[in-house]
């Protein structure tokens, strides 16, 4: 495993337009969940977790500035942070309907005049949703071994667009009066930087899976059927605590992308029946989709902006910390870090 630390993070998210006010707000349960200008079922305005822009921005434009918003916000911390450095840009997926970034090159230039940078960031796309923040992680650490310091990682994403909550509504997935089952869609954007030199967290394990019996497996052309079981986020956990060399029961807490549907939590809870054993002490379950709803491929930024706001403002639970995602094609993620204890 490679030496990749986390430095410092920006974010822009419905409950505050930087990171420190957005951990705060989640922090104390605050929540930006408001009625949209989309219609939701029965007739009745859909609940979403809309950013608060200066302007009412839409499509493109919109997510260029939620996502120099975030970098703006790193770049006043780090003065550095966006000089050469590589950006891996997560994105929604290809196939998602509704997915408000089509073209990120179109985005980098936006982005770059926003922020007046003198060149366009060096983009590397990674398209996976929600997943996505894990393989860019892997990404990252590659990177770093090879030499390349410091390393973004920028996640943007909304879920308020036209085709999307028409989609998704389709598929009975958004919460309402009528369906407890769903989520709330939202959008955000967060940054993280990555380096070699030491920060307030390290990434210690990362594992990588995939979950045949998926959200959407009763769709298969095959027409399966398959029971879940856990099987990828149970593999993804084991692969990030051997290469941690740490067990479950030693995890002080732990941080997941839960968005709301029973087949996410039961998923997590499956994972941790499965591998948890002797454990007798509290383990607290963190998750950013309470305050922002569902925020797609910005999650994984945003949990590891809140893991490292957490340990810098010293009320994290402790060290190590377990993060969780997945994607409704199965994919799994699972990260280990531990607090990087100084000297007094």
């Amino acid at each position: 495993m490679s030496s990749l630390h986390l430095r410092a993070a920006g974010m822009v998210t419905c409950v505050g337009l930087d990171a420190a006010s957005s951990c705060a707000a989640m922090r104390g349960r605050l929540d930006g969940f408001a009625e949209t200008r989309f219609m939701g079922p029965d007739a009745e305005w859909l609940v979403g977790a809309a950013v608060p822009l200066p302007r009412n921005w839409i499509g493109l434009k919109r997510m260029a500035h939620l996502a120099a918003g975030a970098l703006s916000d790193l770049r006043r911390q780090h003065a550095a942070a966006l000089e050469g450095a590589p950006i891996l840009l997560c994105l929604a997926e290809e196939a998602r309907p509704g997915r408000p970034i089509p073209d990120p090159a179109a985005l980098a230039r936006l982005v770059a005049e926003i922020l007046g940078l003198p060149a366009l960031p060096r983009l590397q796309v990674i398209a996976h949703g929600r997943p996505s923040g894990f393989v860019a992680l892997d990404r990252a650490r590659r990177l770093i071994a090879a030499g390349e310091d410091p390393v973004v990682i920028l996640g943007v994403d909304s879920y308020l667009t036209a085709q999307s909550v028409a989609h998704y509504l389709a598929e009975g997935r958004l919460l309402g009066p009528g369906n407890a089952n769903g989520f709330i869609p939202g959008e955000a954007a967060a940054a993280v930087l990555c380096t070699a030199a030491p920060g307030p967290l390290r990434l210690t394990g990362l594992g990588l899976a995939r979950e045949v019996a998926h959200i959407y497996n009763k769709a298969d052309k095959d027409g399966l059927d398959l029971p879940l079981r856990g099987d990828g986020m149970t593999r993804a956990y084991q692969i990030a605590m051997d290469q941690a060399q740490v067990d479950l029961a030693h995890v002080e807490y732990r941080i997941s992308d839960l968005i709301g549907e029973q087949y996410f939590f039961k998923q997590a809870a499956l994972a941790s029946l499965r591998l948890e054993r002797g454990r007798t002490p509290f383990q607290d379950l963190w998750s950013p989709a309470e305050n922002l709803g569902n925020i797609g491929a910005a999650v994984v930024p945003v949990m590891l902006a809140q893991l490292l706001t957490a340990e810098a403002r010293g009320y994290a639970p402790g060290s190590p910390a377990l993060m969780e995602g997945s994607g409704d094609d199965g994919a799994c993620g699972a990260a280990v870090f531990h607090a990087v204890r100084r000297a007094a």
